[in-house]
């Protein structure tokens, strides 16, 4: 940081209708209100943080905005008694980045109940690696063994929009807990990429997009982590066995989902939504523990490419066309 009052930041900003994004100098007095401050280390580059440098969606609604729905970070002041100077911290969720200013920036100030305690075996940097899509990915996992599913289970486990950062970190999490996962992509030269991560085959996602007349499809899988949503919803839902769950965290596909009741009461499916904006305190912690414990790093690392500050606005740019694949990290100060 330049001094201890200035700190550097991407600056969004609206006129005309037009967002704009520059790497800006700010004083603490630009701070929002919150009752701890936080020196951030690192962020991440997600597709929704893309769309918000962009000015897609309507995500953010008040400028001036410092955009970065995550971020990680050691603790420089507290008026709570839950952290105090020197703690590590992480923040994914609350609609940060979005409504409050977010992690593209070297000084943020947040909610304290927003906090999690650094868990322990992870540092900054792998915490940002997982992100908000690592921590979405862990709570559809949670959500299937909540509903049954078990470790050793025959039968394949299906995650779509594989090569995305919520679904390549399902992958590696169900693949190293022993689950036979077919992942779906319409990238297939990442058919290695998915498979390093612990994919045991690859499903094209023309086969789950295209429109079924049929509301019931064969019997296939054991489970399912959709990143997708509409019609690949709709048929992974249809292929589903008999009173097994679908885990659905993603709307890329839009919001519409063109199915039937049957594979509801004919097969029993359970359909669980899944948001980790508001995730309760207590559950935010559970998933936090379980990454720290079951996601192999090894392969975690292998995924993650880190950029500085200054390139994130291009970097955002490049995940809107697809032409990013793992986890980006983001050094605040590099």
């Amino acid at each position: 940081m330049t001094s201890d009052s200035a700190f550097k930041a991407i600056l969004l900003e609206e006129t005309d209708g037009k967002v704009s994004a520059t790497v800006s100098e700010l004083g603490n007095d630009r701070l929002p209100a919150g009752d701890v401050t936080v020196r951030v280390a690192y962020s991440t580059l997600n597709y929704k943080d893309g769309m918000i440098l962009n000015g897609l969606g309507r995500l953010v609604r008040q400028y001036p905005h410092v955009p970065g729905i995550d971020l990680a970070g050691t603790v420089e002041s507290s008026e709570s008694d839950a952290f105090k100077p020197g703690d590590q911290v992480v923040c994914t969720g609350w609609r940060v980045g979005e409504v409050h200013w977010g992690g593209y920036a070297q000084r943020a100030r947040l909610k304290s109940e927003w906090l999690v305690p650094l868990p322990e075996g992870l540092d900054l940097k792998r915490a940002m690696a997982i992100g908000t899509a690592g921590f979405t990915a862990m709570q559809c996992i949670l959500a299937l063994e909540q509903h049954g599913l078990e470790p050793g289970e025959q039968g394949e486990v299906l995650v779509t929009g594989a090569a995305g950062g919520v679904g390549s970190v399902a992958v590696a999490i169900l693949g190293k807990l022993g689950y036979k996962v077919v992942a779906s992509t319409g990238r297939q030269q990442l058919g290695d990429y998915l498979k390093s991560l612990g994919a045991s085959s690859i499903v094209d996602r023309k086969e789950l997009s295209e429109p079924q007349k049929r509301p019931l499809l064969s019997e296939r899988w054991a489970a399912a982590v959709d990143t997708v949503g509409s019609t690949t919803l709709a048929n992974t839902l249809a292929g589903m066995r008999y009173g097994r769950s679908v885990a659905a965290c993603g709307l890329a596909g839009g919001n519409d989902l063109p199915t039937t009741v049957l594979p509801f009461i004919l097969r029993g499916v359970n359909l669980l939504g899944i948001d980790s904006v508001m995730c309760p305190m207590p559950l935010r912690r559970e998933i936090w523990s379980r990454l720290a414990r079951d996601l192999p790093t090894d392969k975690l690392d292998e995924a993650t490419s880190v950029i500085p500050l200054a390139d994130v606005v291009e970097a955002g740019g490049r995940i809107l066309k697809g032409e990013v694949q793992g986890r980006v990290v983001v050094d605040v100060n590099g």
